[in-house]
């Protein structure tokens, strides 16, 4: 594939500079010149990296989700939408503004960037080894875990036979915002994520108390997320279990700590929870799909979740209008969607694995370990003589249960058609129906127009 190199300079990141600079007010101060000082200690860094609204809160793309089939707008409120809101709704968006998926998790990555040479300048010594050791890990944790956001965005589902050939993302290497965005592709963007993952671990902790840093149970966890959407079966439960040997606790819908409400209330859960092994949310750029306003969760979800099973109460609540809402987020608030890395799904990430290798024993024994923390006590069973093909099925339908709003159903759609599930999306207006197919073009995201006009990177196909 011919890569193509852009004449003009990131003048986009510029914004993004401006951005990261006003929101490190913790390290950022005046002198009495009114210059600002540069990050330079590894206090600094660490701050830096530790400020959750800049790193984690409101972080993560929102456009898959809007895009995913997991909620619907009823036809009263279809019709009053913004012109551009209708054509997110109906698969036909384009995204003209400077802040958007793509600007917000580049922010991320440039701060992870400028971490990382900062830290060239900053010899490493027995007495702060420990640090040294976080700031590059946690760096190197941030960019990797920014980048696999942005591929399964803007990205084509992976299939190692094509992804020399398909377009991945800026592989964003320097803070340098005078060099050049050159858009990578597929494979050599899987291969960027899962070095500096892979390399990350051997400078993190084990855990750690804040969720909202990363840790070695994080860098496994974002690996068995990574060769999961790869289709890499063997490698996600290899990832998938290392997580789970150093967190493996789940919230008890029958009773838990973290239940800090009955589970009929919104919001039930407590936030940074102990499922929780690395926080981050959804920005609201696209928020169509927030259930709480315009959106609606799709009642065939609905009707799948048993009266014996909890999630049903917990998940979700009434509106006015009769519909559905989602309201089970980890974040103690309706309006914001969770997004991080857990451990409900490192379960089903390691059930599925084991079911795809043919083990279906172990697979078995994670879906009920899971599931037996969801349902009223005493109520879940599974068949005897259940078949690898049935149980599978059964996982899938869990995982898409379990996993609701966490933006991870876009990514699931494009890796099960991939694979033949053969999933078509739907919806309607005024009798008139928009099928978005199977592998469709539009399934890699449109790139922001100003992005394409500045940089000169390709565009996406529709």
């Amino acid at each position: 594939m011919k890569r193509i190199f852009s004449n003009n300079h990131i003048i986009y990141l510029m914004l993004l500079l401006i951005v990261s600079s006003l929101g490190c007010k913790k390290f950022l101060e005046k002198k009495s010149d009114s210059t600002l000082i540069v990050p330079t200690t590894l206090q600094d860094l660490q701050r830096l990296l530790n400020d959750g609204p800049l790193m984690n809160y409101q972080a993560t793309p929102s456009l898959g989700e809007s895009s995913a089939d997991d909620y619907f707008i009823p036809a009263t409120t279809l019709s009053n939408l913004f012109p551009g809101f209708r054509d997110l709704y109906f698969w036909n968006y384009k995204e003209l503004n400077s802040i958007n998926d793509w600007s917000v998790c580049y922010e991320k990555v440039y701060n992870a960037n400028l971490c990382l040479e900062r830290l060239q300048d900053i010899r490493q010594s027995p007495s702060n080894a420990q640090l040294w050791n976080n700031v590059k890990g946690s760096s190197l944790f941030f960019r990797a875990y920014y980048f696999i956001q942005l591929a399964w965005n803007y990205g084509n589902a992976y299939d190692k036979t094509s992804a020399g050939n398909d377009w991945g993302v800026a592989l964003r290497m320097t803070s340098d915002f005078n060099v050049p965005s050159i858009r990578a592709t597929l494979q050599e963007t899987y291969t960027q994520v899962i070095k500096d993952a892979h390399e990350s671990i051997s400078y993190l902790p084990n855990t750690i108390g804040i969720s909202t840093q990363p840790s070695k149970c994080a860098a496994y966890g974002l690996l068995a997320r990574v060769y999961w959407s790869m289709r890499d079966y063997s490698n996600a439960f290899l990832y998938a279990d290392s997580c789970l040997q150093l967190n493996s606790r789940l919230i008890d819908f029958n009773g838990d700590e973290d239940i800090i409400a009955p589970l009929t209330k919104n919001v039930p859960f407590r936030k940074f929870n102990k499922e929780i092994i690395f926080y981050t949310e959804m920005n609201k750029q696209n928020s169509l799909h927030n259930t709480n306003s315009r959106g609606r969760m799709d009642t065939t979800i609905i009707n799948e979740f048993s009266d014996d099973d909890l999630r049903k109460v917990a998940y979700f609540g009434n509106k006015s209008d009769g519909y559905k809402m989602f309201k089970a987020n980890y974040t103690q608030s309706v309006n914001t969607l969770f997004t991080g890395i857990a451990t409900d799904e490192m379960y089903l990430i390691r059930a599925e694995a084991n079911m795809r290798m043919g083990h279906l024993e172990p697979g078995l024994e994670d879906l009920k370990a899971l599931m037996i923390k969801r349902w009223k006590t005493g109520t879940f069973s599974i068949l005897s003589d259940i078949t690898l093909v049935d149980a599978l099925a059964m996982v899938l339908k869990e995982r898409r249960k379990e996993l609701l709003m966490r933006g991870l159903r876009w990514i699931d759609l494009k890796r099960l058609n991939k694979g033949g599930a053969n999933i078509s999306l739907r919806r309607s207006e005024n009798n008139q129906e928009y099928v978005l197919e199977p592998n469709s073009g539009y399934y890699a995201l449109p790139l922001p127009e100003d992005i394409i006009r500045i940089t000169g990177m390709p565009q996406n196909n529709k």
